[in-house]
């Protein structure tokens, strides 16, 4: 992994079409599903119960899919690193699917692709990124998504 530092908005549109590559591969466990599904008072039996979960449909316990969208936002520190900004924010996501589940025990990580990068009102910069979340030993992705970012100096 390799983290692709910019700073300032000349910088960040620069990026436009570039690949920021992979992060490292992070374990998905069970105490990090059950946390979320506290949090989101989502106790679905397919995530937080291992017994009942080995005989459905999966065979054990999957990671919710928005579970698996939220660790964007740690990932996404691994790739990209802003500074020279006043402010960074989350713009929103303009698709999202989520190919295949993600077993409790098996490990993911983020690759992402720069789609665009454009000036925004109030000196600012718009940066669209593609992100697959990829499964170790899997061939369909656990997410795909294009996420929409904000910078402004």
């Amino acid at each position: 992994m390799t983290t692709t530092a910019v700073t300032g908005l000349e910088e960040l549109k620069a990026l436009a079409g570039k690949d920021l590559g992979h992060t490292d591969w992070l374990q998905i466990d069970q105490d990090r599903v059950d946390t979320f599904a506290t949090a989101t008072d989502d106790h679905q039996w397919i995530h937080v119960d291992p017994e009942r979960a080995a005989t459905g449909p999966f065979g054990g316990t999957i990671a919710h899919g928005y579970l698996t969208l939220a660790l964007l936002i740690p990932l996404t520190g691994e790739l990209l690193d802003v500074s020279g900004v006043r402010m960074s924010l989350n713009y929103g996501l303009e698709k999202v699917r989520f190919p295949a589940p993600v077993p409790v025990g098996a490990k993911i990580r983020l690759l992402g692709r720069v789609a665009s990068a454009e000036d925004v009102a109030g000196d600012g910069v718009q940066l669209t990124v593609d992100f697959t979340v990829e499964i170790e030993d899997s061939a369909k992705p656990a997410c795909v998504a294009r996420a929409v970012y904000r910078h402004y100096t």
